[in-house]
């Protein structure tokens, strides 16, 4: 394999690394950037630049137990948190209810997602809407949240943020987005929202990523290795910036300002499509 290639596995993992936490739809930009510029398919075929682009969110999702390993060995019963409402503490009861809405219609429309969504087109609508249910959040949400940490998340919670996260299989939309979007409609923090996302997209995404791979392991040439280890450690350390870039922000401004970024792009991508 080329320098020049490993180049391009480099810049996915960046591109992957700082978009996957922040609401502005990794997914999209890796298609953006992509489709548009790196055009990996030409030599890795469609399905394995697909599963690619897949493959290197674990990169990313090793950076958020890095980040919330202490949080991550608590579910499981490998650390004790300290409580920080008595008597209330968050679950691994809690994630699942709220992965099962969109692990459910992942793996229902898991083929059609791979061949008909993952182009600029749809991407450019998903950025759309997704905007639009950002601002619709900033502006509806409650202007006191009732649940300020993790650990005062109810089941009713966790299951309406999963219904709205259900969205995210749509390209561009975003899995932050949605997911944040709906944790502040239904009563959260802006950081809380954020916070549970990430803990959320830890078991979701291992799991997207070993059924794409295993769907698609005939299509992966072993030659490919080091494309693909490139772009898991490019996107391991830039995710690692990101996220805790992402959470100090995200209690500051807000979702509207990346809601904006978001329609600006869309307008750019529409204008280049038409041209």
């Amino acid at each position: 394999m080329e320098l020049f290639d490993l180049l391009k596995a480099l810049i996915l993992g960046f591109v992957e690394g700082m978009t996957e936490f922040a609401p502005v739809s990794s997914t999209g930009h890796l298609i953006i950037v992509d489709d548009m510029w790196l055009r990996t398919s030409e030599f890795l075929g469609k399905y394995s630049a697909n599963s690619f682009k897949i493959f290197i969110q674990l990169g990313s999702i090793m950076a958020v137990i890095v980040v919330f390993w202490k949080r991550l060995f608590s579910l499981v019963g490998l650390y004790k948190m300290k409580e920080t409402t008595p008597g209330s503490q968050l679950k691994l009861t809690h994630v699942i209810v709220g992965l099962i809405p969109a692990g459910v219609l992942g793996v229902l429309f898991e083929d059609f997602i791979d061949e008909y969504l993952f182009s600029v087109e749809t991407v450019l609508v998903g950025l759309v809407i997704g905007a639009i249910l950002m601002i619709v959040a900033d502006k509806f949400g409650p202007k006191v949240p009732k649940t300020q940490t993790l650990d005062q998340i109810t089941y009713k919670q966790a299951f309406t943020v999963g219904l709205v996260q259900c969205l995210s299989l749509w390209p561009g939309f975003s899995r932050s987005g949605a997911t944040i979007s709906g944790g502040v409609l239904f009563g959260m923090s802006h950081r809380t929202a954020a916070d549970f996302t990430f803990i959320m997209a830890v078991p979701i995404m291992f799991g997207a990523s070993f059924l794409s791979l295993m769907k698609n392991w005939g299509d992966i040439n072993p030659n490919d290795a080091t494309f693909y280890a490139v772009g898991f450690i490019s996107a391991f350390v830039f995710a690692l910036i990101s996220i805790k870039f992402f959470l100090k922000l995200i209690g500051r401004v807000k979702l509207t300002p990346f809601a904006i970024y978001r329609l600006v792009l869309a307008a750019v991508l529409f204008v280049i499509i038409i041209l």
